[in-house]
């Protein structure tokens, strides 16, 4: 996403004749929405598993980025730029916190703080090396265009063309990677129920309960 921001900000800039400030501000859209659906999170991953907002976070964030890619030179903020922000936004909002989770979600409780940094730290690599990917890829968009406003265009079609093929890749890796690991994994409302039963039934006949079939209930919910 990093990339995201470095041309959509220099599209911004160089094209539409942005401030700094204003650039700032013109990237609302994205932020506000992102916000707002993170907070539904914790309410999805409730009723659904987590590879559900994240599967659908990704092709959002990727239905954005190919809209956003057809910028012209003649665009308008509004059109162009705003609106596939609002999808970028929803998509991100939907995506990150599910992804970092599924990146720590079997690792033992005496590993988590070792695994999240090893999760963070590879979001770091990942946005550093894909911008340099983007970069790489779009710097020789646009040679012979009469105007550098065209060519900074061009340039920024192409990276954010690129980024959308990378967004490809990671829906891929979240349909066979994800989504089947958690088809295999309880949800936490299959979860809670289970343990509630247990809970009554243990307090009722005062006796530990036999745990040897929660694992054929769970999978019988789910």
């Amino acid at each position: 996403m990093i990339g995201f921001f470095y041309f959509s900000t220099q599209f911004m800039q160089g094209v539409l004749g942005f401030s700094a400030f204003q650039a700032g501000i013109a990237f609302f859209p994205m932020t506000v929405v992102n916000f707002a659906v993170a907070l539904t999170i914790p309410r999805l991953a409730a009723r659904f598993s987590q590879a559900l907002p994240l599967a659908t976070g990704v092709l959002l964030t990727l239905l954005g980025m190919v809209w956003l890619s057809r910028v012209q030179v003649a665009s308008s903020y509004w059109e162009a730029v705003a609106l596939p922000m609002v999808l970028i936004g929803a998509g991100q909002g939907l995506a990150f916190a599910p992804m970092t989770s599924a990146g720590i979600v079997d690792v033992p409780a005496e590993d988590a703080g070792a695994a999240s940094g090893l999760v963070n730290t590879f979001h770091q690599l990942g946005m550093a090396l894909g911008l340099g990917v983007l970069v790489a890829a779009s710097a020789h968009s646009g040679a012979g265009l009469p105007s550098a406003a065209a060519v900074l265009t061009a340039r920024v079609d192409t990276a954010l063309l690129t980024g959308s093929l990378l967004l490809v890749l990671c829906l891929i890796a979240v349909l066979s990677l994800v989504v089947p690991s958690a088809r295999h994994r309880p949800s936490p409302a299959a979860a809670s129920s289970v343990g509630v039963t247990v809970s009554a039934t243990a307090a009722t006949d005062g006796h530990a309960p036999d745990l040897s079939h929660l694992e054929k209930e769970i999978s019988c919910r789910n």
